[in-house]
């Protein structure tokens, strides 16, 4: 069964990968790799249909691939023109601010606020759901990102 911490603990994954895909980026390493990894361990693209719709992708909104979610995270592969690399930005932390999480057996659904903070320590506000469901060895896997900025009043 899944608990509450586990999905906190796929959030602090999440973030901390992000990090170290900024963080080798701005070293010159290989941050093409560790994306690739992040993608692959964190999202379930080899068991399922992933649905994933990026925050800052307008013209290709949806990446129901491998290929298209490694693109927006990095720019790195030329699948999707539009994009500039998400988690090549510089962020140095990201954190989570759950609104609610929804625990079905083997699968769950978290829904909130995550800011990510730029190398000036300023945080940028983005809302997200999460999806989840349990890979073969009880690791939670993302089946659904969607993730958007606030409305501006």
């Amino acid at each position: 069964m899944i608990t509450v911490a586990d999905v906190e603990d796929a959030q602090r994954k999440w973030g901390d990968g992000i990090v170290r895909i900024a963080t080798a980026h701005e070293a010159g390493g290989d941050y093409t790799g560790i994306a690739t990894k992040h993608v692959e361990d964190l999202y379930a693209y080899d068991l399922s249909e992933v649905l994933f719709k990026p925050t800052m992708a307008s013209i290709e909104q949806f990446r129901p691939t491998f290929e298209g979610a490694l693109s927006y995270f990095v720019a790195s592969n030329g699948v999707c023109n539009e994009d500039s690399g998400f988690a090549i930005k510089g962020w140095t932390a990201v954190r989570f601010e759950n609104s609610g999480i929804i625990i079905k057996e083997a699968n769950a659904i978290a829904m909130g606020n995550y800011f990510f903070t730029g190398a000036d320590g300023n945080e940028t506000k983005v809302e997200y759901t999460f999806g989840y469901i349990l890979d073969e060895v009880s690791n939670l896997r993302i089946v659904l990102h969607h993730s958007s900025l606030p409305a501006s009043v």
